[in-house]
């Protein structure tokens, strides 16, 4: 019971690190949801906004300025907090995969392997946290901005919603979260 727990772990942290590292570097943060026939589609990323037209499905996209450079606080803090996390989540992967059952590594001494896994689930949780924090503090912040310009009657003719990088930077997180659960909490 204990391995095919360990397992379903390892399989959910994986797949959620990989959601946590495509959040991060992916560029749909934040997209235009208009009502009106729109000829472009434009996302704004953690690195770059990027514009494609319907018609042909040219893209392009504009790089930020330098990394050193003034950017919105929304952004500095959720590149930070989101490679952080993704940090966190592959040192927990590569903890966890030592100490898991079926990998021979340290066989002869089991309570040190699941000292591992409970390592790996404390890991995994810190990394879940920090990018449900990024990812959530970008959501709440393009909400705000949306309310702070729907309340002063601005219409600027763009309305940005949660893009699928942002929904996949939540579902890696709580993915993450669920398996250091698994971790902590169910293995004995």
């Amino acid at each position: 019971m204990g391995a095919a727990l360990q397992v379903t772990a390892f399989g959910l942290a994986l797949l959620s690190t990989l959601f946590l590292l495509l959040a991060t570097c992916t560029d749909c943060w934040m997209v235009n949801a208009d009502d009106s026939l729109e000829v472009s589609h434009k996302c704004r990323g953690l690195w770059r906004e990027c514009v494609t037209n319907m018609q042909d499905g040219v893209r392009t996209c504009d790089q930020y300025d330098s990394i050193l450079a003034d950017h919105p606080v929304k952004i500095v803090v959720t590149r930070t907090l989101m490679i952080t996390a993704d940090l966190l989540a592959g040192l927990a992967l590569a903890t966890l995969i030592l100490g898991l059952d079926c990998i021979t590594f340290l066989k002869e001494d089991p309570c040190v392997k699941l000292k591992m896994c409970y390592g790996a689930g404390a890991i995994l949780g810190a990394g879940s946290i920090l990018g449900l924090i990024g990812s959530v503090w970008y959501a709440v912040d393009v909400y705000v901005e949306r309310a702070m310009l729907v309340a002063h009657n601005i219409f600027l003719g763009v309305h940005y919603d949660f893009g699928w990088s942002c929904w996949l930077g939540m579902a890696g997180s709580t993915g993450c979260f669920v398996a250091s659960v698994l971790l902590t909490c169910c293995l004995y």
